[in-house]
């Protein structure tokens, strides 16, 4: 089959499958998916250091708060808001980073950007009365942006940066949590509100001879400017004269290629799978884009992109970017009537194929060298795998100073001089691990980072060891006074914007808090009836879609290629992605009710 998108290229369902089959079998190999454990690494854990911020000594902690918030990411502090609104004066944000922000904290690599539109995705635009600078935000925009919800809301100032939660247990003779730290403190509290976001691990691979590399090396999540130079939109002044090695070319890798390109003497890219790369058109925010905003015009907003991602019709397209065009295209095909079942499945992959003829031609245009595009080009389905915008990326590989190296099987080792694929040495001064983060799915108990301990001595990772356990996604039995924010695989929903979901997820449990405190509750727990029943909705709707995706090329989204061993209790509310609409139905009815129903209340002592 021709990959050059040109129009007279037709969909033929036996060349397409092989070709894709073919291109998956060379990535679907052992040990792909090896990590190296940060937490537990004694070599490689230093890449964990805050490159940002100077680690500060100060003596430990031990006080009683009404609310620890675990994270100061998004979700964090959006919870950690909602909880000042509603009158909760004692809440510590604990977090691992120098300050908050979350991955936004972490993330300051060169030409970093968000792919959803800035609009829907920075939360709290209406009421700060903000609008972005452009349509999609740069990392720095972001992250001041959350700082000063951060500010407004006094959340930095009990919080413990640089501080990694080593134990937190539920004694339920005082109805409280402890919590204990690496840097000796003992806190307690009453609500426990686990917000740990869902990029919050750096993934590191587990490659032959790293260790022996005699030059510099670092990951994208720890920018080391101090050895590249410059900022985040600026020149990188100290890689002249040197040769950098870009592993991984996702979301990460595809950002900063652009500025090492610009800046070093070589670039070797090395490329296991490429990505779908649309157009991404960034562009100023209209200086007349607030004058005709309404009240709830970002809800709105938010509600219009969503309601287009899960296939709803709507008068207007209001975001109108390649989410809205291909990614709601190809998860929402048409069902045309009288259509078999078979003629269904044929017609979402021909919508599929032309998609990705599109992206597969746009790199033909875009890329002069014949052999680099073809190794550029994607062939998989559109589904198999989370897309990527950008409008340099592509271009940059008509610069002298660049190479793509193709490596579907991976890279073979790492020797002193640099990495070696199919035999051949690539001498470098510098490894630039582009590798991004660990994946939504992965176990909440591993996220969070440290043992949580609840009634009758279970831990959550004991009991979600076989998929999550909750009521909504939010909360779960045996773990009294806790919350968990909504996220991926955890029984609620999945969102493009997560933004969305966090706004939800932190409402939910600031009202719920609210209103069980103004009931004088001092410990709830799940119900196990109600637990079960949720659970039970979350396994009749689950499908792996194991037909499609285990022909996908290997990658988050079919659990690198092996979508069989995802647990139907890591499903989503209404199937699917799941019903974003009738689950945010759910939590507001169930919280205008009042009546905490599926939870079991402990009253000890009187409301204030």
């Amino acid at each position: 089959m021709s990959g050059a998108g040109s129009d007279d290229v037709h969909f033929d369902p036996d060349a397409v499958h092989a070709k894709y089959l073919a291109e998956r079998d060379k990535r679907l190999v052992e040990g792909r998916s090896d990590i190296r454990d940060l937490n537990q690494e004694r070599v490689f854990g230093h890449y964990r250091d805050d490159p940002f911020t100077p680690y500060a000594d100060r003596p430990p902690v031990a006080d009683e708060v009404d609310v620890i918030i675990v994270g100061g990411g998004i979700a964090g502090i959006l919870v950690g808001a909602e909880l000042r609104k509603r009158g909760i004066g004692r809440i510590r944000l604990v977090d691992q980073a120098g300050g908050v922000g979350g991955t936004w904290y972490w993330n300051r690599y060169p030409g970093i950007m968000c792919d959803v539109e800035s609009y829907i995705y920075i939360p709290m635009l209406e009421e700060f009365g903000y609008i972005p600078k452009d349509r999609y935000a740069s990392g720095p925009e972001i992250r001041e942006h959350l700082e000063r919800i951060a500010e407004k809301y006094r959340l930095c100032d009990d919080a413990l940066f640089h501080t990694d939660i080593t134990r937190a247990e539920w004694r339920d003779d005082e109805a409280r949590w402890h919590v204990h730290t690496d840097r000796g403190d003992d806190v307690t509290c009453r609500w426990y509100v686990l917000a740990a976001g869902i990029l919050n691990l750096m993934k590191l691979p587990a490659l032959p001879g790293m260790e022996d590399f005699a030059g510099h090396a670092f990951h994208t999540a720890r920018w080391d400017f101090d050895y590249t130079g410059g900022s985040t939109f600026e020149p990188l002044a100290k890689l002249e004269g040197k040769r950098i090695a870009l592993l991984g070319t996702g979301a990460s890798g595809i950002q900063v290629v652009p500025p090492l390109v610009a800046s070093a003497e070589h670039v070797y890219v090395f490329q296991r799978t490429p990505s779908a790369i649309g157009f991404r058109g960034n562009r100023p925010t209209d200086p007349a884009f607030g004058d005709s905003l309404e009240p709830g015009w970002q809800k709105a907003r938010m509600d219009n992109f969503q309601g287009i991602m899960l296939g709803r019709s709507v008068d207007v397209d209001l975001v109108d970017d390649g989410w809205t065009h291909h990614y709601a295209a190809v998860n929402n095909p048409k069902f045309e009537k009288g259509m078999t079942r078979e003629e269904f499945f044929r017609h979402a992959e021909e919508v599929d194929f032309d998609i990705m003829e599109e992206h597969r031609h746009r790199v033909a245009e875009l890329v002069a060298d014949s052999a680099t595009a073809e190794v550029l080009k994607p062939y998989y389905r559109y589904i198999c795998k989370r897309p990527c915008f950008h409008d340099e990326y592509l271009s940059a590989f008509n610069a002298p100073n660049i190479t793509l190296v193709d490596c579907p099987a991976g890279i073979e080792k790492i020797t002193e001089h640099g990495p070696v694929v199919d035999g051949k040495q690539y001498e470098v001064d510098c490894i630039i691990y582009g590798t991004g983060f660990e994946p939504e799915r992965t176990p909440l108990a591993r996220r969070v980072g440290h043992e949580i301990a609840g009634r009758e001595g279970s831990t959550l990772e004991e009991r979600w060891a076989d998929g999550p356990c909750t009521l909504f996604g939010i909360m779960s039995r045996r773990f009294p006074n806790m919350f968990v924010m909504p996220a991926p695989a955890q029984q609620c929903v999945v969102t493009v914007n997560y933004t969305q979901l966090a706004v939800l997820g932190a409402e939910f449990i600031a009202a719920t808090i609210r209103q069980l405190d103004e009931a004088g509750v001092d410990a709830f727990d799940v119900s196990a009836e109600a637990e079960a029943a949720w659970v039970q909705q979350i396994v009749e709707k689950f499908s792996a879609n194991e037909q499609v995706m285990s022909a996908c090329t290997p990658s988050r989204i079919n659990n690198e290629g092996h979508p069989g061993d995802v647990s139907p209790r890591s499903g989503n509310y209404g199937g699917g992605f799941g019903d974003w609409f009738a689950y945010r139905e759910v939590l507001e009815n169930w919280v205008a009710d009042g009546r905490f129903e599926g939870l079991e209340l402990e009253i000890r002592s009187h409301a204030p």
